[in-house]
């Protein structure tokens, strides 16, 4: 898989199709990716998520009619997407700064957000650590809920701290945070807060519990205080990892494995703090 090609061969799909009800799964679709892994991708090589470059780009598109025509607002809040022409203002007044009417009357600034070209540039070049593991199947047991592509990027930080930040009592330690997405459609996925099984306890707590298939796993060590060192590690599997490798992505699941922060002097927060990224995969 060529992760340069799918992402420019998303975005043109995009553009020719702007104005109409894109979702994360139907552009994956075309570029040939599962949705969890297209949006993940996406964002790590693009610095957006898939649904904030629409939003942009639309955004961007409708000033630029506004001035350019006699189009009615209204016209402009339906042709991109938005319910009535009151949201559709207030997300041209958060992205432009000024108002429609301040801009067609008043001649206020508009912002351009261009569309994304991707370039090739000399990347890489320094050490990535990763090792290749084959892993039986394994059981895990947590609590998981539904999530969309579309806001998983501030949800799921919401969950972790429902569940273990703020709960009095903490059901799971964390040790996992899983992506669960067999079908790699649709719009949503699972995520679980898992920790490994254990007889007697899923069932005394009343925890989920779920069998992780046996695979060949990509697994990518990360070092620091969170999350930082976790994001960087995400970026560069997309932008270098997969692009260099003889492995592309087997199923719909990512998982990452954190250790305990009890023993680290300062937790999650610690110099040394360790934790890892698993990424199923198999040989192009």
């Amino acid at each position: 898989m060529n992760w340069t090609k799918a992402i420019e061969d998303a975005i043109a799909y995009i553009e020719k199709n702007i104005a109409e009800d894109l979702t994360v799964s139907e552009i994956a679709d075309q570029v040939n990716l599962s949705a969890f892994y297209f949006h993940k991708g996406f964002s790590m090589l693009c610095g957006y998520t898939v649904t904030e470059y629409i939003r942009m780009r639309r955004l961007s598109l409708a000033g630029g009619e506004l001035l350019s025509s006699e189009i009615r607002v209204i016209d402009l809040a339906m042709k991109y997407g938005y319910d009535s022409p009151d949201s559709f203002t207030k997300a041209f007044t958060r992205f432009h700064g000024s108002t429609p009417r301040d801009v067609r009357r008043n001649g206020a600034l508009l912002k351009a957000f261009a569309p994304l070209h991707i370039k090739l540039s000399l990347d890489g070049g320094t050490v990535m650590e990763y090792k290749i593991k084959e892993k039986d199947a394994f059981r895990v047991m947590g609590v998981s809920r539904m999530f969309s592509y579309e806001d998983a990027n501030t949800k799921i930080p919401e969950y972790w701290d429902e569940i273990y930040v703020q709960a009095e009592e903490k059901l799971v330690m964390g040790t996992y945070g899983i992506c669960f997405d067999e079908e790699m459609a649709g719009n949503q996925f699972r995520y679980m807060i898992a920790d490994d099984y254990k007889a007697g306890e899923a069932e005394a707590k009343n925890l989920e519990v779920y069998e992780v298939p046996k695979h060949t796993w990509a697994v990518f060590p990360c070092k620091g205080p969170m999350p930082l060192p976790l994001q960087e590690v995400n970026r560069r599997i997309f932008s270098e990892w997969f692009p260099a490798s003889r492995y592309e992505i087997a199923e719909g699941y990512n998982i990452e494995y954190y250790s305990d922060p009890a023993d680290y002097q300062k937790g999650t927060q610690d110099p040394e703090y360790y934790a890892e990224v698993w990424i199923p995969v198999k040989e192009k």
